[in-house]
C-alpha cells in the first residue's frame, strides 16, 4: 500500500525523530506487516492510572518457590507453554527418562551445566545453552551442578530457522555452530556412570504414563536422518546489527513456530548516526503478546529489574524504554544485556501461582 503523511514526520523510521519529540511506531504482524510512524510531543507511556485488564506485568521468578525436578508452568495458551524449571546435581545413578508426546521442548538454560542422554547421543550444555528437543525424544539429564531452565514447549508445530531472506544462510547463526548428539560419547558415559535407565515417564495430554523396560533403553547403535535433539550457545549467535538505524526486535529472532518465536537480545554496539534512536522504540506490538526473560547483564530499557525476572506485553499494549533509559542513553555505546523473548499470536495465560510473585507497582514504572 502507498503511504501517506501529514505534519511533521520522518523519512526513515526510528531515525531523524524532530526534537522534543517521541516516535510511536504502531504495526500489524509482528514488525513484518503494515506500519505507520506517529510523532508524539510526549511519550505514550505517559498514563497517570489504568483501569483494566490491558496493563504490563512484571513478574520475579527468583521469587517462586524451588520444586526441585518439577516443571513450574508460567505463561500457557494452545500453541506453547512456557516454565521454569530447577534440578539438582545428579548424585545417583540414572535410572528414568522423560518423553514430551504433547510438543517439542527448547531449554535454556539459565543457570548451571550437565549432559544430555538422549537416543540419539549425548549433548552437553552450560548456562546460555538452548537445548532442543524434538517432541517424543526420549531424554534425560546428567546435571554437573545445579541448574534452572526456562522452558519453551511448542505444542502445536515444530521448531525452525528464522527466515534469513536477502541476509542469507549464515546468518544469525551458522548450522555448523549447533551442538549435535555423540553417540559414542554417551556409550563411554554410561558405562563410567552405570547409567541404566528402565523407566521412561511419557507426558501425554499433561497427563503422565511409565513405561518399564529389563534393559537400559539408551541402547542405540546408530543413526541417520534430520530429525535429531540439539544445542545452540549464545555464544554462537551473531546479532544482525545496523550501525544507522534500530532494528525491530523480529531482526533478533532465533527459532521460529506456528503462533510465536523465540528471539535472543544479545549485546551489541549501538548505533552511531547522531540522530538515529538508540533505545528500543515506542511501539503497539498490536498483533503479539510480548514475554521477555532477563538473563543477564545490565537492562538499561528498564528500570529496578534483576536476571531471573520476566515481563509480559500484552497485544495492544503501547509500551517502550523507561524515561531513566532515555536520559541516560547518551553515555553508553553498547548495550550489555542477555534476554529471550517469546512473542505470541495467541493471548497468553497467566498460571494463577505465578501470579504470586508479580510486581503489582510495574505500571507505574513508566512514570517520570
Amino acid at each position: 500500500m502507498f503511504q501517506y503523511s501529514q505534519g511533521k514526520h520522518t523519512t526513515q523510521g526510528h531515525k531523524g525523530i524532530p526534537e522534543g519529540c517521541y516516535e510511536e511506531e504502531q504495526g500489524r504482524k509482528g514488525f513484518f506487516g503494515p506500519v505507520s510512524h506517529i510523532i508524539k510531543p510526549e511519550a505514550s507511556t505517559r498514563w497517570t492510572n489504568i483501569d483494566g485488564p490491558l496493563r504490563p506485568h512484571l513478574f520475579d521468578a527468583v521469587k517462586m518457590p524451588q520444586i526441585w525436578g518439577a516443571w513450574q508452568r508460567m505463561f500457557y495458551n494452545s500453541d506453547v507453554v512456557v516454565y521454569n524449571y530447577h534440578d539438582k546435581r545428579t548424585e545417583k545413578t540414572l535410572t528414568h527418562a522423560f518423553r514430551n508426546a504433547d510438543g517439542e521442548t527448547l531449554y535454556f538454560c539459565h543457570k548451571g551445566s550437565g549432559q544430555v542422554f538422549t537416543e540419539f547421543g549425548l549433548l552437553k550444555f552450560t548456562a546460555g545453552s538452548y537445548v532442543m528437543i524434538p517432541k517424543c525424544t526420549t531424554h534425560t539429564f546428567l546435571f554437573e551442578e545445579d541448574t534452572q531452565f526456562l522452558v519453551i514447549e511448542n505444542r502445536s508445530s515444530m521448531f525452525r530457522e528464522p527466515e534469513r531472506g536477502m541476509v542469507g544462510r549464515n546468518a544469525v547463526y551458522d548450522l555448523a555452530a549447533l551442538g549435535t548428539p555423540d553417540l559414542e560419547a554417551m556409550k563411554s558415559l554410561k558405562a563410567a556412570t552405570g547409567t541404566n535407565v528402565t523407566e521412561i515417564f511419557v507426558k501425554r495430554w499433561d497427563q503422565f504414563t511409565k513405561f518399564s523396560y529389563g534393559g537400559c533403553y539408551f541402547d542405540t547403535v546408530g543413526w541417520k536422518g534430520d530429525f535429531f535433539p540439539f544445542t545452540l550457545h549464545i555464544k554462537d549467535l551473531m546479532p544482525l546489527l545496523s550501525a544507522r538505524v534500530h532494528l525491530p526486535p523480529s531482526a533478533h529472532t532465533t527459532f521460529a513456530a506456528n503462533g510465536f518465536v523465540v528471539c535472543t537480545f544479545l549485546p551489541r554496539p549501538l548505533e552511531t548516526d547522531a540522530d538515529a534512536l538508540k533505545v528500543p522504540f515506542y511501539h503497539q506490538n498490536i498483533d503479539y503478546d510480548e514475554v521477555l526473560f532477563y538473563h543477564d547483564g545490565n537492562f538499561f530499557s528498564r528500570d529496578n529489574l534483576h536476571a531471573g525476572m520476566l515481563t509480559l506485553h500484552p497485544a495492544g499494549f503501547p509500551h517502550g524504554p523507561h524515561p531513566k533509559a532515555m536520559k541516560n542513553i547518551g553515555t553508553k555505546t553498547h548495550t550489555d544485556e542477555v534476554a529471550v523473548m517469546i512473542d505470541s499470536w495467541q493471548t497468553l495465560n497467566i498460571d494463577p501461582e505465578f501470579a504470586k510473585v508479580e510486581v503489582p507497582e510495574y505500571w507505574q514504572s513508566w512514570s517520570k
